[in-house]
């Protein structure tokens, strides 16, 4: 991948109606000669209590060569907080959301609840997911519930996600593996490494299940695209394109209603230490 000297493309702010609630979205467009000819549209999804702004550094330099779309889902940033929340309330506004967009299907990234989000978008909308990167997600397995406790302040995401999506995690549905094994679309996943509370044997069990999907780790934690962003971008990029890795860039670190493609089966300011509690989803 060729980087600009110019740097990161600014976003725009977008709001997408879709149904039930309207959608808050970050886009970025490439300029000059990759506007003629831009690469498939990328829309990437962030984990619980992150706003479409996490993926800043990544989505800035996405946009040289593509469209990007970052999305707030439901009850996150600008987006509606409607107070009802399910993966598969969030997994349906997406697939609207692809609808809506229309043209070819998109590259879709999920890191840690967003990926969760994606698994049910890109294996009930087959037609509509290109590529899927999934950043630091396993298999889901029963574990004993912890909820975090609420910090005091105002938050950037509805708390009533955690009380209502957070028991999902703890106790997923029997169904996720035939989920997995639904989506078609080539994927990659991008593991945190040791340092992830995410287990490694259900990395591998997630890789195991999805038909067409490999496993890059990299020992950055639950928050690879924050901590390597240069190689977090490289293999996304490089995944996206059909390429090989490469030598690695510099990037400078930041701070249920029925849908046309139904679901398958069933710093430290107080909100981001609210979201660090919620993510271990």
């Amino acid at each position: 991948m060729q980087w600009s000297p110019k740097g990161p493309v600014a976003p725009a702010a977008h709001s997408v109606d879709v149904g039930p609630v309207t959608l808050a979205l970050r886009g970025w467009r490439p300029e000059g000669k990759d506007a003629a000819a831009p690469a498939p549209r990328v829309v990437l999804l962030a984990g619980t209590g992150a706003t479409a702004d996490d993926w800043d550094v990544v989505a800035g330099h996405l946009g040289q060569s593509r469209e990007v779309l970052a999305v707030d889902l439901r009850g996150h940033g600008d987006s509606d907080w409607p107070g009802e929340y399910s993966l598969r309330l969030m997994a349906d506004d997406v697939g609207t959301l692809l609808e809506r967009l229309g043209g070819p299907p998109v590259d879709l990234v999920g890191h840690s609840l967003g990926g969760l989000v994606g698994c049910l978008v890109a294996a009930g909308c087959p037609g509509r997911v290109r590529r899927f990167v999934l950043e630091d997600v396993g298999l889901p397995h029963p574990r004993p519930p912890a909820a975090p406790t609420r910090p005091a302040g105002p938050l950037r995401f509805d708390w009533r996600v955690v009380e209502q999506v957070r028991p999902e995690i703890d106790d997923p549905d029997a169904g996720w593996p035939g989920v997995l094994a639904a989506i078609a679309a080539p994927t990659l996943v991008v593991a945190g490494g040791p340092s992830s509370f995410v287990a490694a044997e259900h990395v591998d069990e997630l890789v195991a299940t999805v038909a067409n999907a490999r496993l890059v780790t990299l020992d950055a934690g639950h928050l690879v695209h924050q901590r390597e962003p240069g190689l977090f971008v490289r293999h996304v990029t490089d995944f996206l394109d059909r390429r090989r890795p490469t030598s690695s860039p510099t990037l400078a670190h930041s701070g249920i209603p029925s849908t046309p493609c139904p679901m398958t089966p069933t710093t430290s300011r107080p909100d981001a230490t609210a979201a660090r509690a919620a993510e271990r989803t």
